[in-house]
């Protein structure tokens, strides 16, 4: 933040880690009047965030979509209207769709499906890749009948915008509902307690799965110095139950954390993406030690 006036910076991009975490730092007594634009990848942004970057700083972020395997694909461009929550409408040199995976059908408005992109792969579009090096098995997994599949999950609206879901083995299934992290992330976010936050599906033999909340503390909500353990407990069992509250209020009642762990950091990939991956794989490594 004091770079960005220091040096007059008129375009920043960054992942929404980097804003988050500017904004749970204070953006009070910051220049940021260079700022002529402000964008964001790498994953998902909260409504919570952009409202909050547009109103400590007067710039909307502009959000944009793409993976290792091509460029941008979906993107919220600067002569459009960015909707908070939304990665923005497909490129105009791709022809993006949402795809059910179960039968091949393409999604209508509104219904959650796959990312898919119409390509050739003798003759793939600018941006996207050929294939997975030495490993013709996964690219044909993933390339096949005229459609490139990305594997992630989104829904579309009336206005074409796209709104990301998650990645297919994010997905949480509970007591029959399939429920996308970042949606609950978004409603868990609203709590000025949380810095960060990772929704996953912990194994339950009632539910099938129940949603979990592991969350990295604002400084200013972090226990006292010198508490004991058990005020310690104490103090993040009432935290917890704020957080259950707050998201049966914004969102729908089933889609509450019922598990919440507080954590020092989440783990990230190097480009600040949050690997919901491994703490998935370190809540099996729990269970099976529990059950031993």
């Amino acid at each position: 933040m004091e770079k960005i006036g220091k040096y007059q910076i008129t375009s920043f991009c960054a992942p929404p880690t980097i804003y988050r975490m500017m904004i749970k730092e204070s953006l009070e007594g910051h220049d940021f009047s260079s700022l002529k634009h402000c964008c964001v990848a790498g994953e998902p942004l909260n409504p919570e965030v952009y409202n909050r970057w547009l109103e400590k700083t007067g710039h909307k972020l502009f959000e944009g979509y793409g993976q290792t395997e091509m460029g941008v694909s979906v993107a919220t461009t600067k002569w459009m209207e960015p909707k908070p929550g939304s990665m923005g409408r497909p490129m105009p040199i791709y022809e993006i769709a949402l795809m059910n995976k179960d039968d091949g059908t393409f999604c209508e408005r509104g219904e959650i499906g796959e990312i898919v992109l119409k390509a050739d792969r003798d003759n793939p579009p600018p941006g996207l890749f050929r294939g997975y090096r030495d490993d013709d098995e996964l690219t044909d997994s993933s390339w096949y009948d005229g459609w490139y599949h990305t594997g992630d999950q989104a829904w579309m609206d009336e206005d074409g915008y796209l709104w990301f879901v998650g990645r297919a083995d994010d997905l949480i299934k509970t007591s029959g509902y399939r429920v996308g992290p970042f949606e609950v992330e978004s409603a868990v976010m609203q709590h000025p307690c949380v810095l960060e936050c990772a929704i996953t599906g912990v194994p339950d033999p009632v539910r099938g799965q129940v949603i979990k909340a592991t969350i990295v503390l604002a400084k200013n909500y972090l226990p006292k110095p010198g508490s004991t353990p058990e005020e310690i407990a104490e103090y993040r069992k009432k935290l917890a139950k704020e957080v259950q509250e707050k998201v049966k209020e914004v969102t729908e009642p089933y889609k509450y954390p019922r598990v919440v762990e507080f954590v020092p950091e989440l783990p990230k990939t190097i480009s600040g993406k949050i690997r919901r991956v491994e703490i998935r794989q370190e809540d099996t490594l729990k269970m099976t030690r529990e059950s031993e």
